[in-house]
């Protein structure tokens, strides 16, 4: 269960060995050195390769208006990498994901911080989305050279290229559900 203190959310701090340490943090605290946050992101994939982005809203302080991938967001105190991956699918895209017998495809390690990196494989019409309007202006399916084209005009949040390359490379050897 996530905790909240007031309208704060908070989340559990890590150690190198991505153990939780039993403290938690303020979201957009700063963590002091050898203390890690949690973060997921959700990459929907359907069976052309196309990966789902999102459009950030133009309000939002990091990154405005910027192209994303599918989903991503912190794990709140308490959650597991799961609990958090499927909140937010539905929180930002009003999509009913079930990740019981998925585990994230890799994970990446960034200054204080781990992101688990999850693939999901799914034909969805794009009207059938609810999108989250204070996170998500717009969605569309794009292919590797899109994203990658994306990526190099500066309009795509700058995930390094190798992140990306994983991740369309995952897509074309999963299990197409």
């Amino acid at each position: 269960m996530a905790k909240w203190r007031g309208a704060m959310e908070l989340f559990d701090i890590y150690d190198d060995d991505r153990n939780r340490t039993g403290r938690t943090a303020e979201r957009n605290q700063k963590l002091k050195d050898g203390e890690y946050q949690l973060i997921v992101h959700v990459n929907i994939m359907n069976t052309q390769n196309q990966l789902l982005i999102q459009q950030r809203q133009p309000h939002k302080q990091d990154f405005p208006g910027y192209w994303d991938i599918s989903v991503g967001g912190g794990v709140r105190a308490g959650e597991t990498s799961r609990d958090a991956a499927e909140r937010e699918v539905f929180e930002e895209l009003g999509l009913a994901i079930d990740l019981a017998e998925t585990v994230p495809y890799f994970w990446i390690h960034f200054p204080n911080g781990f992101a688990d990196e999850y693939i999901v494989h799914q034909d969805l019409e794009l009207d059938m989305l609810n999108l989250q309007q204070t996170e998500v202006q717009n969605v569309k399916w794009a292919s590797y050279d899109e994203v990658m084209s994306m990526l190099t005009e500066g309009t795509f949040f700058p995930y390094h290229q190798s992140m990306l390359e994983l991740i369309f490379s995952f897509s074309e050897i999963g299990e197409k559900t």
